[in-house]
Parts: structure tokens; C-alpha cells; sequence
């Protein structure tokens, strides 16, 4: 069973799917290992240096604020970027996926509903925080302006959007209740998992 772990920048699905992960639940982070084919794959970085230039690599490595400064202004480039790099994963995922023996697997991707994915899932779970907090958290935590962070907010969908068309919804602001609730969901996974299978 997939299930897609989701959330809007700073809202802290990362320190979710480490909740999940603890309790022996295997966990993909699409962004991390986007990051990596973007890097290993000389397929993509060709596409990548052809759409964005070749300023989007230094020393072999993303320029990665080069590139933030470049999409983020741009919903039409942020689309053919996604468009490049997104199949790719997807497919390291599947073959990630054929290896693995828990009753469920979390994968955790910024955007699901933005690109319209959701039927690839079998559950969704959705962590969300107010957008004061989540700007708090992104410019201490990246050392960007609280501007550039509500340039990437925008780019998403507002949470109620995304609230309406998710399995669960995680309210991440105190991290006590967020344990006990991701511990509920995990149960909740195991029991639908063990019927569907």
C-alpha cells in the first residue's frame, strides 16, 4: 500500500515521515533523492542546463538558489522542470517500492494534488501549519527571505484545497500531539493494509 505524505514548504512533513520511519514504516524522500538523480543523471542535468542554463550547476553540484530564483518567479518554468525531473523519480520510486516488505510505505513529496498525482496513492495524509509558523520555520531553518518563502507558498495549493481531497490531516504545531497522531494514522494504515491485501 502507498501511501503519500504531503504538505506546503515549512509545514514540517519531514519531521512527520521521521515519526513514521520510527515506527519501522519505510519512507522515500522525493525531494532528497530528486536532488540526487539531478545530480547523477546525466540525462537530466543535459535537460536541466538546456532549460535553465548552465549556471544551474557548479563544481558538478546544483546551484540550488540559482535555480530557486529562476522557477520560483516562474510557474511556466517551475512546470517544465517538474515535467523533466518528475518521470525520473517516479520511476526510481517504483523500483524502490518492488523492494520493500512493510505492510504500507510512506512516500513523502511536496506536491501531489498540484500535479494532479493523487491517484497514484492509496491514502493521503496532508500536514499542515499555520503560514506565519511555516515562514518562521523556512527562514531559520534556510536563511531566505520571508519574501522568497511566500513566492513558493503561492506556487502551491492552500491547505484547505488540499484538505478536502486528503485521507488525513496533521496539524503539526505541537510536536507532542503530532506524535500521538501519526501513531493513530500508523494503526489506522496497518488495520486498512491488512484488509486490502
Amino acid at each position: 500500500m502507498i501511501v503519500g505524505l504531503t504538505g506546503g514548504i515549512g509545514s514540517g512533513k519531514t519531521t512527520v515521515a521521521k515519526m513514521f520511519h520510527a515506527l519501522g514504516v519505510p519512507v522515500y524522500n522525493s525531494d532528497i533523492e530528486a536532488k540526487k538523480l539531478m545530480v547523477t543523471s546525466e540525462v537530466l542535468k543535459v535537460k536541466i542546463k538546456e532549460l535553465l542554463g548552465t549556471e544551474s550547476y557548479i563544481d558538478h553540484k546544483l546551484n540550488r538558489t540559482y535555480i530557486a530564483d529562476k522557477i520560483f518567479t516562474d510557474p511556466d518554468l517551475l512546470a517544465q522542470l517538474n515535467a523533466i525531473v518528475h518521470p525520473a523519480v517516479r520511476q526510481h520510486f517504483m523500483s524502490w517500492v518492488a523492494q520493500q516488505k512493510a505492510a504500507y510505505i510512506v512516500q513523502e513529496t511536496a506536491i501531489i494534488f498540484e500535479n494532479d498525482t493523487q491517484n497514484k496513492f492509496d491514502k493521503i495524509i496532508l500536514v499542515t501549519a499555520p503560514e506565519k509558523i511555516r515562514i518562521e520555520r523556512v527562514t531559520s531553518r534556510d536563511a531566505i527571505s520571508a519574501d522568497k518563502v511566500k513566492e513558493r507558498i503561492e506556487n502551491q495549493w492552500p491547505d484547505q484545497k488540499k484538505a478536502a481531497l486528503s485521507d488525513y490531516v496533521i496539524n503539526n504545531l505541537e510536536l507532542d500531539k503530532t506524535t500521538v497522531l501519526v501513531a493513530e494514522i500508523h494503526k489506522q494504515l496497518l488495520k486498512f493494509s491488512s484488509f486490502t491485501s
